[in-house]
């Protein structure tokens, strides 16, 4: 379980691939990570395999390339970090599980007076959840949904503090992020249909 509050920015020092695998290595401040510890790496969830001075690496499964963006991670990337939420710290974001619903396309992005607009277009499973002042992740980063500009896609306004503090701010109109619902809004959806 995370937050979505995005505690480090890594860099990818290495993406290796074979036939149906990928293992990256990040390059991070945590200094204390274990094997078998969860990091969110852009929101998705992933384990750590192995770790060394300032670098853990994660493998990425299948099912996680195909509904991420992490395959196409190269070295020198940024990417949003945060590690698993420990009982009793405080939950600034929201609840974040780090399974990613898909995928999102940056339709829009523009200056406002005191934030970054960023317009989303999101996948149908994921837009059917979404509502005006309701949370999101993107990239892993827990944000509020300033507004529904169409049946698919939302409005993200970023603080000058998310963009300089997350890789949020590399992003540019025609980038892929990783999207995960609100994790309320999907149970309450299960249960309507089951209803």
């Amino acid at each position: 379980m995370f937050t979505g509050i995005v505690t480090a920015v890594g860099e990818v020092v290495a993406a290796e691939r074979g036939p149906g695998w990928l293992a990256l290595t990040i390059r991070s401040p945590y200094d204390d990570l274990g094997i078998g510890d969860s990091v969110a790496v852009n929101g998705a969830c992933l384990t750590v395999v192995a770790q060394e001075a300032g670098a853990f690496r994660v493998d990425v499964i299948v099912t996680t390339r195909g509904r991420t963006c992490l395959e196409q991670l190269q070295p020198g990337d940024r990417v949003n970090l945060e590690r698993a939420l420990a009982v009793g710290e405080r939950l600034g974001g929201h609840f974040v599980q780090g399974h990613v619903d898909g995928l999102g396309e940056i339709v829009g992005m523009r200056e406002s007076e005191d934030a970054w607009l960023m317009d989303i277009r999101l996948p149908s499973e994921v837009a059917e959840l979404s509502i005006p002042h309701g949370s999101i992740a993107v990239d892993g980063v827990s944000l509020t949904i300033s507004a529904m500009l169409g049946p698919d896609t939302v409005q993200i306004g970023l603080i000058p503090f998310t963009m300089e503090r997350t890789a949020l701010g590399n992003r540019r109109v025609g980038d892929q992020v990783q999207i995960e619902a609100d994790m309320l809004g999907k149970y309450v959806r299960q249960l309507v249909r089951k209803g």
